[in-house]
């Protein structure tokens, strides 16, 4: 954003100046003063499960012009709903998920996926000023609305997480027999693990059909052992009829 020639200015409940005057960014530890200031975007980055708090806390009354809000958290309905609420009817509100962090995004953000709906545009000038900033990194825009976002999410993000989680669980290692199969498990035990439990959390009790997921990969563990208890009962009599 810095590099496109954008104006940054930061707050935290952290103290983050030191790294913010080494990025030329603006830091602020007062909420108040933030919102005081002239931004065009204010781009909210918590947590899933601490993002009610946070807007809730937030001194709405200190804004001196109306900003667009944009969210970044991982589930779009929730967020959605938690801007509507408690934001005032005449500011703007995008919704979106850059699919990427520091790890999968550490060398440009090019192919990359950036989804977003714009859920309450009436400065449309500003949300597409916005939205070219990921356009220009290369990308991939994905607009869809924030109900099919955590449909997908749910089936892919969410059920990542979980076999991530499993597999922890299980402390699977690699091994001097290790696979290119069993290697991929391993990576994605660790890519996972790297992320914070409140996120895995975040993703499950905000989106509404993580919980249907869930169910579905239960259901389909039991089939899988059903079908391995079947395939032993029929060795088993077949072994017993030769003799």
């Amino acid at each position: 954003m810095i590099k496109q020639g954008h104006t940054l200015r930061a707050t935290s409940r952290s103290d983050h100046s030191s790294v913010c005057q080494d990025l030329g960014i603006s830091f602020f530890r007062d909420t108040g003063t933030f919102l005081e200031a002239n931004n065009d975007v204010i781009l909210i980055c918590t947590s899933i499960l601490s993002l009610s708090k946070v807007l809730n806390t937030m001194p709405l009354h200190c804004l001196k012009r109306s900003p667009l809000f944009v969210d970044v958290l991982s589930v779009k309905e929730h967020p959605r709903d938690i801007l509507l609420k408690v934001l005032p009817e005449e500011l703007d509100v995008l919704c979106t998920h850059p699919m990427f962090g520091p790890e999968s995004g550490k060398n440009g953000w090019k192919d990359l996926a950036f989804m977003y709906e714009r859920v309450r545009i009436k400065d449309e000038a500003t949300c597409s000023s916005f939205l070219r900033i990921f356009e220009t990194e290369g990308c991939r825009m994905l607009e869809m609305s924030c109900e099919e976002h955590d449909m997908v999410a749910a089936r892919s993000q969410f059920l990542t997480h979980t076999i991530g989680r499993i597999l922890s669980e299980m402390e699977v290692k690699p091994t001097s027999m290790s696979t290119k199969g069993f290697e991929t498990l391993i990576n994605l035990k660790e890519s996972t693990m790297k992320d914070r439990s409140d996120l895995f959390s975040g993703l499950f009790v905000h989106n509404r059909f993580a919980k249907q997921e869930l169910k579905n990969l239960e259901l389909s563990l039991e089939k899988v052992k059903q079908m391995l208890q079947d395939k032993m009962t029929e060795e088993q009599n077949l072994n017993e009829s030769k003799f």
